[in-house]
């Protein structure tokens, strides 16, 4: 009876999953046309959401630290708190592009490919890994090790990628605000 039960709870979290790996990147491109007039803008964001990206990253790593020393119910915890700021950091975000214009990137020559290169990586990046986070999240929730240690491995080094190259991104644009 148990087993079907987890294949209901199963193709049920799939299907959540789907919906929220389509609607997060449409809804955030949605709103980052959408500006708000008459606004003032938020330019004291990037400085924050950059740094929670840095956080984010800290606390990837300090989770993985934890369950490699058996720690589980701690890395449960750093892994919902990696959750939690990367959902402030996408608001934060979309708030600031609501209300700021975008800003150019200001650099001349080889750099400028570099800044490039890392930003579209980020981007698509930050696309590609929301399905490993929710497929990795509900494997460790619903107890399924042996798959969550499995996807674990792809999701923890993109996700850690996403957030130390946003932190990257920032420090890289920061002269041209």
């Amino acid at each position: 009876m148990s087993s079907s039960k987890d294949a209901l709870d199963t193709k049920k979290y799939n299907k959540l999953i789907i919906v929220l790996s389509i609607l997060i990147p449409v809804v955030v491109a949605i709103l980052f046309g959408v500006k708000i007039p008459n606004v003032e803008p938020l330019t004291f964001l990037p400085p924050i959401y950059a740094s929670v990206n840095g956080i984010t990253a800290l606390v990837l790593v300090l989770a993985v630290f934890q369950i490699k020393k058996g720690h589980r119910a701690t890395h449960e915890k750093l892994m919902k708190l990696a959750i939690l700021l990367s959902v402030s950091f996408l608001a934060m975000y979309v708030a600031y592009h609501m209300t700021s214009d975008s800003t150019k990137y200001g650099g001349e020559g080889a750099i400028k490919y570099v800044y490039y290169f890392i930003l579209l990586t980020h981007i698509l990046l930050s696309i590609a890994v929301i399905p490993f986070v929710l497929i990795t999240y509900v494997r460790g929730i619903t107890n399924n090790i042996e798959k969550h240690k499995k996807i674990a491995k792809i999701t923890f080094p993109l996700w850690l990628y996403v957030a130390v190259t946003g932190v990257i991104v920032y420090i890289m644009i920061s002269p041209y605000y």
